[in-house]
């Protein structure tokens, strides 16, 4: 097991269940690597009832892997969306954009 691979255990789980968590991903090409960690990343923030900080996004991606680049384009492939990931007391978080305010208040 290399540094960033770690071990998962439930703890409700026996040892046989342990499941090995890949971080670095490097049996795929770097364009889909790049593109398995901006889906962690917003399954991790999407999955999050508070802000999500980097050190926590840092555990689902390789460790010299920039968590602001991942942000940056996620941000980008959501701007046709109803929602966006913000900056939010050194974290990120899911909101939807204030253009559907009131029909979320509805």
């Amino acid at each position: 097991m290399n540094a960033t691979t770690q071990l998962r255990r439930n703890p409700k789980n026996s040892p046989q269940d342990a499941v090995l968590f890949d971080r670095e991903l490097e049996e795929l090409p770097p364009e889909l690597r790049w593109r398995e960690w901006i889906l962690r990343v917003e399954a991790v923030i999407f999955a999050a009832a508070e802000r999500v900080s980097r050190e926590v996004l840092a555990r689902a991606v390789d460790q010299n892997c920039s968590i602001e680049l991942l942000i940056d384009d996620l941000r980008d492939e959501l701007r046709d969306r109803r929602y966006d990931i913000v900056a939010v007391a050194g974290g990120w978080q899911h909101r939807s954009r204030s253009a559907y305010a009131s029909a979320i208040r509805v």
